[in-house]
Order: structure tokens, then sequence, then C-alpha cells
């Protein structure tokens, strides 16, 4: 079983559907995240969203141990024990990203990002104004208690199912 998470807000090519879900199903890794910077990329992001991106890129990037250069991709396939997975975890609704991966990470799933095609939605972001405040200050702490559960999570998977 495997499933994709595509955001509604347009960003998504979804001809970059199939390449996402044929790493996942050929096994290579259990989470593949199309990413807007790998790649022949046109995608422009307002300048405190890209400096944003690359913050929590280079801490996801240090805390699992691979390079992570679009942390907040909402286009991803997951094969079904990371489904089992989420459903046992608190999944965040409001801005699942970096935390995410981090929680990825510490449950030992293998994760690759791969170049897809992104459009530009300056119309609805959700970061605008003071919930890009709240974004940051959510994120941060998010990955700090994230990090501070990795026992937690460590036991939870290791543990038979």
């Amino acid at each position: 079983d495997l499933a994709v998470q595509i955001d509604g807000d347009g960003q998504h090519d979804p001809s970059y559907i199939n390449a996402l879900l044929k790493e996942v199903f050929d096994g290579t890794v259990d989470v593949a995240i199309g990413s807007r910077f790998l790649g022949k990329s046109a995608y422009r992001a307002p300048l405190l969203r890209k400096l944003g991106m690359f913050l929590f890129g280079i801490i996801a990037s240090v805390l699992i141990g691979q390079r992570v250069t679009d942390p907040t991709s909402g286009f991803q396939a997951l094969n079904s024990k990371v489904l089992r997975f989420f459903a046992q975890e608190v999944y965040p609704v409001d801005y699942p990203d970096a935390d995410v991966l981090v929680l990825l990470h510490y449950a030992r799933f293998k994760i690759r990002e791969m170049p897809v095609r992104m459009y530009e939605n300056v119309d609805k972001s959700m970061h605008k104004g003071l919930k890009s405040f709240y974004y940051v200050f959510k994120m941060v702490l998010s990955i700090l208690v994230t990090m501070l559960s990795k026992r937690h999570i460590l036991r939870k998977v290791t543990r038979p199912q």
C-alpha cells in the first residue's frame, strides 16, 4: 500500500506523482519527497519564506544526517510502514514540515528528496503576516519536542508488532 500527499493549493505538479511513487514502490525508500529546489527549478519564493526554508533545511539536514533542500514540501509518497507509524504517532495537523522529517529519521525510515516542479502560490500562502511568526515558533518548538522524544520513538519502532 502506498499513499501520496499533495497540497490543495495548486503548487504541486501532479505529473510527478508516478516518479515519487516509483521510488517508494521499488523499496528504495520509505518516503519520497518532491523538492522544488533540486534539478532545474524556476520556483521563486519571497525572501523571508526562502530564508525560513533554508534555515529549517539546515536544521533538518544536521539532525537527520542527509541534505534536505525543501523541508516544507507537502508533496510526498509514503509506504504502508510510514502510514502505520503516523497512525500510531501524533502527526502534526497544522504545519508538518522539518519536524516530521526528524521524526521519520528517528524512526529509521529512509527518506529521499526528488526534483519536481512546483508553482508559486503567492495569493494563498498560509505563511503571511502573523502566521509566519507562529509557524517559525511552532516549528522550532516541534523540532525540540521531537528531539526530546527520540528514545520514545525508537522504543516504539523497535518493539515487535
